[in-house]
């Protein structure tokens, strides 16, 4: 399995294939407006801003599965985490990660790695090397500010090339 391999659609509607990153490092994180865990998206925004110029991408993937925390439609979506954090990193479409129909990428590492790969609740966060790979997660409660979490990007930005 391979991250530039899938698409989905941007917060927006338009056509979000990943291989439009192809040679990138991607961070995907499932997100959601009411969580406990929402204000990593201040973090996250600050990640994508010191990192974007070496390469990485970081792409929020709004769901509601997770205690119903994620309500909105896309245009509410999109208002409030721009509005509230200041994001502009790119955010697809609400999407089902455990539901009955879950987003194919999600199928595809459940498969690759079985289902203890998957997010138990929201702000998971999942690191792709430049080639597609899985290169590490994290769970919601690792803080895009902490120094493991940034030490494991920053050790990674040598080998990635855009």
């Amino acid at each position: 399995m391979r991250v530039h391999e899938f698409a989905f659609r941007s917060v927006t509607g338009a056509s979000m294939p990943l291989e439009r990153w192809k040679g990138q490092p991607l961070l995907l994180v499932n997100t959601a407006s009411e969580c406990g865990f929402t204000p990593q998206y201040a973090k996250l925004q600050a990640v994508w801003q010191e990192y974007r110029h070496s390469g990485l991408v970081v792409i929020g993937i709004p769901c509601n599965d997770f205690g119903a925390q994620e309500p909105g439609d896309e245009a509410t979506i999109h208002e409030f985490c721009s509005s509230h954090f200041g994001v502009t990193f790119p955010m697809t479409e609400k999407q089902s990660i455990l539901g009955r129909r879950p987003h194919p990428l999600f199928i595809a590492m459940r498969e690759e790695f079985t289902s203890d790969i998957l997010p138990r609740w929201n702000f998971h966060k999942y690191l792709f090397g430049r080639e597609g790979d899985l290169v590490h997660h994290w769970p919601s409660k690792v803080e895009p500010d902490e120094p493991g979490f940034r030490h494991e990007i920053e050790r990674n930005l040598n080998s990635w090339t855009v």
